[in-house]
């Protein structure tokens, strides 16, 4: 690899700006925070890899929302890459036949740093998950469309339910949580992901908990179910939360990718533009709700589903 800061040293560790790079890779949403994803470097290359045995088998058996969650850490890489001044040059699949290789992003030539990637690689260590009441203050519709362009420009369509759609798809979210919460292996999966543990660096921190709503207007996914001794607090979330479904055109691992970029973009330009924001994935976990909020007219598939907002 090229001397100097993106270099990797006689001991394989990378330069202060490579490692910078993977640092902010790492930074990306996944599903309950599993990080399911590994870094190779060869040359002046990076390999994303897909690290299966960090698959939820319950949650997740085709493997989905792991392709998502790597897609998204790519999404990261390749902004932290350009917003160093490097030209990052990306490829999803790389290896035909083999899906550990997710991406390959190569080192390209010295480039002026973007705006738009200086706003969103400072964004990222500023994204979190908000699981908390949001202000009853509406999203202005010219940063709904900043959203939708986001994702667009990674081959995602954001699509911002209106009233009735959103409490159709809220509904299909209250419903998978409740038909969750009675699942045995999925209580089991879940105590494995919120147990606490010392110096643990994955699964869902006691902070990200959050408060629960009495009325369910706002269905969080509840990371309390298992562990008795986190008493979730009732809080007065919104009353009309703006909700947006994520969509891509194909249902395949290449297309769950650019879902990952999709989202991630999404969630960044989000941040940059002061909102909070919620992944409410549940009824897409379960196949017969998830078909009902495929967009059969357009021949687009939901990938997520997204709350956005102001909040603390």
């Amino acid at each position: 690899m090229m001397a100097g800061a993106w270099a990797m040293d006689r001991d394989g560790e990378p330069g202060a700006t490579l490692r910078a790079c993977l640092e902010a890779a790492g930074a990306a949403p996944s599903v309950h925070n599993s990080q399911p994803w590994r870094f190779r470097l060869h040359g002046n290359t990076v390999e994303v890899l897909a690290d299966r045995t960090r698959r939820l088998e319950v949650l997740d058996p085709t493997g989905r929302e792991l392709m998502i969650s790597v897609g998204a850490a790519v999404l990261n890489l390749r902004v932290a890459i350009l917003a160093h001044g490097r030209l990052p040059v990306l490829r999803l699949l790389p290896e035909p036949g083999d899906q550990t290789v997710a991406a390959r992003i190569a080192l390209g030539p010295p480039v002026p740093p973007p705006d738009t990637a200086r706003l969103l690689a400072q964004a990222i260590p500023r994204r979190h998950t908000n699981r908390r009441p949001f202000a009853e203050t509406p999203v202005p519709p010219e940063i709904l469309d900043d959203l939708a362009r986001a994702a667009e420009a990674e081959g995602g369509t954001v699509t911002v339910a209106e009233p009735a759609e959103r409490d159709a798809v809220l509904s299909l979210v209250r419903t998978a949580e409740h038909r969750r919460r009675g699942d045995p292996a999925y209580r089991t999966e879940l105590e494995a992901w919120t147990r606490e543990v010392p110096h643990r660096r994955d699964g869902v921190p006691p902070e990200a908990v959050g408060p629960w709503d009495a009325l369910e207007v706002v269905p969080i996914r509840d990371f309390a179910l298992v562990q008795p001794a986190r008493h979730r607090r009732p809080g007065r979330f919104e009353s009309e939360p703006t909700i947006a479904v994520l969509y891509t055109a194909g249902d395949a691992p290449r297309e769950w990718l650019r879902a990952g970029l999709a989202l991630e973009r999404t969630l960044l330009t989000a941040t940059v533009r002061g909102l909070a924001s919620t992944l409410m994935t549940q009824p897409l976990e379960i196949p017969q709700l998830r078909a009902l909020l495929a967009d059969s007219a357009g021949g687009r598939i939901a990938q997520a589903i997204l709350r956005f907002g102001y909040g603390p």
